[in-house]
This record gives C-alpha cells, sequence and structure tokens, in this order.
C-alpha cells in the first residue's frame, strides 16, 4: 500500500478531489489530506477526513499536530505528494521556495517526489510567469500534469481545467511504479557552454544558458534515472536527485564525460566551443594599436568521439543549434557524428534569444527514420517529453 499526501489548494476544482481520494483508496492506497487556507472555501476538513478516513492537517500552528507528527516526519511518511489542485499561487509558491504556511513549508521539506495537477483560469496558465515556474518546478524534477482543456467555472474557453481525478490517479500510480521507468539506468547529459580562456579576464564562449539541458536532466532523474549532468559554467540551481559535475572548458567536459561511463543513454545538450586559443596568455594582453592575433586550435569533439567509444552509450542523443535549413543541417550533423538521435533547434532569431537563454524551444528531432517536429513550447515540457521518448528507446 503506497502513502498519498494529498495537498487540496483553493481553486472551484477542489471538489474534485474528493473523488481523487475516493479512487485512491479504491486502488489500495493510503491517503492524508492537507488543506490549504484557500481550500477551505471549496471543501471542509470533515469532508476529506470521511473519504481518507485518515486526520486532515490545516495549519503550521496546531500544537497538538506537531507534538505528535510535526510537518518534517508528515512530509517525509508520504511516498508521493501530490498536490490537486496546484492553483497559479501554489504553483507560485512552490518554484520560489515558498515556507510560509503549512503545505508550502511541507513541500520545501519533503524528500519525496512530487507531483502537481494544475487548475486555474487559461489567461492564468499562459501568463509567462506561469510557464516559467512549471518550468523551474519540472527542472527541479516535479511531475507537472498538463491541465485539460474545455469550459471554466470562470466562462473562459481553454487549457487550465484540473484533469480527471482517473487521469490524475493514473499519473500518480506512474509515477509510484512503472513512472520510474528509466530505474536502474545511467544517463549521462552535458549542459551549457564552454568558456575557453584568451588570458586570465577574457574567453570564448557562447549565449547557451543551460536551461534546456538543465530540464533534461530534472526530467530523466524523476523519471528514475542515475543521472550525471556535466555542466559548463552556469548559475543554475542542479535539479533533484542529479549528480552535477562542473566544467569550464571543452578538454574539461571531455574528460569528465569520458570519467562518467559507462552510460545506458547520452544526452550531449551543451553547446561545446569548437576552438581553442592554441597557448592562452599568463598574464592579461593588454590593449595596443594592432589588434592581437589569436591562433586557434580545435577542441574535442565530444558527441562524435562518445557516438564512436569502445564504451559508446546504447542510445547517443546530440543537440544542434541551427540557423538555417535546420533539417538537413541536423541529419548531416546525425551521420557525421554518429549519433542515434540530433535534436535541432532554430535559433536565428535576434542574437539567439528565442531559444538561447530563452523559456520555450521548437524542436525538430532527428532520427534513423526521419523527423519530426514538435510545436514552440517551454522548455521543461521539452525536457519531459525527451525524457519519456529515451525512456521508450531503452
Amino acid at each position: 500500500m503506497s502513502r498519498i499526501l494529498l495537498i487540496v489548494g483553493g481553486g472551484i476544482a477542489a471538489y474534485k478531489a474528493c473523488e481523487l481520494i475516493r479512487l485512491a483508496r479504491r486502488a489500495g492506497h493510503s491517503v492524508t489530506c492537507v488543506l490549504t487556507e484557500a481550500g477551505h472555501h471549496f471543501v471542509t476538513p470533515m469532508t476529506l477526513a470521511a473519504l481518507s478516513e485518515n486526520h486532515v492537517y490545516t495549519t503550521l500552528w496546531d500544537l497538538k499536530d506537531e507534538a505528535e507528527m510535526g510537518h518534517i516526519q508528515l512530509s517525509r511518511q508520504a511516498d508521493l505528494v501530490v498536490v490537486a489542485p496546484a492553483t497559479a499561487d501554489l504553483l507560485a509558491r512552490m518554484a520560489h521556495g515558498h515556507a510560509d504556511d503549512l503545505a508550502s513549508t511541507l513541500l520545501l521539506a519533503t524528500d519525496k517526489p512530487v507531483l502537481a495537477a494544475p487548475a486555474m483560469n487559461v489567461r492564468m496558465w499562459l501568463h509567462p510567469a506561469t510557464l516559467r515556474n512549471v518550468e523551474t518546478l519540472r527542472a527541479d524534477g516535479v511531475t507537472v500534469l498538463e491541465p485539460d482543456e474545455g469550459a471554466m467555472a470562470c466562462g473562459e474557453f481553454g487549457p487550465g481545467r484540473l484533469p480527471e481525478p482517473e487521469a490524475i490517479l493514473a499519473a500518480i500510480e506512474s509515477r509510484l511504479g512503472a513512472g520510474r521507468r528509466l530505474a536502474g539506468r545511467h544517463v549521462l547529459v552535458t549542459a551549457g557552454p564552454t568558456h575557453e580562456p584568451i588570458d586570465p579576464v577574457r574567453y570564448i564562449a557562447n549565449r547557451s544558458s543551460g536551461k534546456q539541458g538543465f530540464a533534461i536532466a530534472g526530467a530523466l532523474a524523476a523519471l528514475g534515472a542515475r543521472v550525471t549532468l556535466v555542466a559548463g559554467p552556469v548559475t543554475l540551481p542542479t535539479p533533484a536527485g542529479v549528480d552535477r559535475v562542473d566544467v569550464e572548458t571543452a578538454r574539461e567536459m571531455a574528460a569528465a564525460v569520458e570519467a562518467a561511463l559507462p552510460a545506458d543513454a547520452a544526452v550531449m545538450v551543451a553547446a561545446v566551443a569548437d576552438w581553442r586559443v592554441d597557448t592562452a596568455a599568463g598574464q592579461k594582453v593588454k590593449k595596443s594599436e594592432a589588434a592581437p592575433a589569436l591562433s586557434l586550435v580545435e577542441n574535442p569533439d565530444i558527441l562524435a568521439t562518445l557516438a564512436r567509444s569502445a564504451q559508446r552509450p546504447r542510445l547517443v542523443v546530440g543537440f544542434a543549434a541551427e540557423t538555417e535549413r535546420v533539417e538537413e543541417h541536423a541529419a548531416a550533423k546525425r551521420l557525421r557524428k554518429g549519433a542515434d538521435w540530433i535534436v535541432a533547434n532554430d535559433v536565428s532569431g535576434p542574437r539567439g534569444e528565442s531559444v538561447m537563454g530563452g523559456d520555450a524551444n521548437t524542436i525538430h528531432l532527428v532520427t534513423e527514420t526521419g523527423t519530426e517536429t514538435w510545436d514552440r513550447m517551454p522548455k521543461g515540457e521539452v525536457a519531459h517529453r525527451l525524457a519519456e521518448r529515451i525512456a521508450d528507446a531503452l
């Protein structure tokens, strides 16, 4: 019997939490409920207690509850924490690590997997702030379901409806069991740029933010994989459950990739600098009338080397940032590098801002059988979708 900690947020869809409890118990799960202050306006503690046959927790300041169990212990006794409905406010507080009431404190204190089922007005769901928060949560390893589309209590139509209780239960059971589809698998991920020094204060680099690679690492870990993330110089937080190795240069990244083998799959998202200065200056190069001449040498081709390695992972996935003829160049790169898949994106927007450093991506997945294009979506959703495809392939 799995133990579910259900956090009921304050939205009209809270009434569906009652049916979710009934279905979960019928499936053999134990359910303990936490009702937020806003949730009180839609369902009562008595209703949730009667359906769950467990005490309902409502406040961080209950002396009896804290003495008998305490919020830390409550957050860690469950096998899975479920937030349904997850309102826009709850998602924002989760993403930013707030701990100002019982629900947010439990979510910050838990060391167990978390699943959130969003429900809100369509404009709130599509707002850039909510999309950023969802991407952050997915990169942190939280499973955030896609809301249903349809008519809402406010009279508008679109995505934002709470998924039906049956769908949430299926996601719960997937997350508890079959959802850890990559359990026992080791996946290597590279992310971010590399910095190739010219002198102690200058370097050659690119605009890669590392966001997509970090999101992919988090999504793979959420599916149960042991993930080694080799990260170039970025300041992003490490996704939950991911082992991170920080590097700066292409040669350091190549060495870290080799050290991380063997792996079942490798997802090479990093934008590795193709060239480095042959001999970096030991001191800062002073400005003079004549521009300094830089002698460049080629960096190691990490993707091609890995694809032809004696310890080649079963699945090798490369990335390609292109500015023209995206699918054609990606297909040629797959053959040239020896990769199984190439994930290509078009970075031809102003200064590459539409992708590099941005929060969304349009993907062309190139495989031996052809190319499929994914509509523009948040990078967290790209990561979730790619992780599922990797699980299918392994």
